[in-house]
């Protein structure tokens, strides 16, 4: 099992939801062993931080990927890592995330749309 990548840098981004497409990325990687590669297990090191693969074996040659989401409602620095097992002889692979959530502006610095007045 090779990854493009092991660690992501979210960089600053935009407290927001869990459901927030910003609160994903994705670890591309693939099967460079002879035999069809069988992930078991996709373990964040907490529950901020929840990772989904592929239930399938991957055949040799065969590229995958591990979506890797964080809780984005949470405000400050975060690094975070995902404990993957698999059928290999070196069974454990970790993936890490990291990043900074700043807060939303306040809703006062956003321009009425209109006076709600009628005319």
């Amino acid at each position: 099992m090779k990854f493009e990548v092991t660690e992501i840098n979210y960089g600053d981004i935009m407290q927001g939801k869990q459901s927030d497409p910003e609160a994903v990325r994705t670890f591309k990687f693939t099967n460079t062993g002879n035999e069809p590669l069988i992930i078991s297990n996709a373990k964040g090191s907490c529950g901020c931080t929840v990772p989904s693969y592929p239930k399938d074996p991957i055949l040799p040659g065969k590229t995958a990927n591990i979506e890797v989401r964080y809780d984005i409602a949470r405000l400050g620095p975060f690094q975070k890592s995902v404990t993957i097992t698999t059928n290999e002889a070196n069974p454990t692979h970790t993936l890490q995330i990291k990043g900074k959530i700043n807060p939303k502006p306040s809703e006062e610095s956003v321009p009425a749309s209109g006076s709600g007045f009628g005319g």
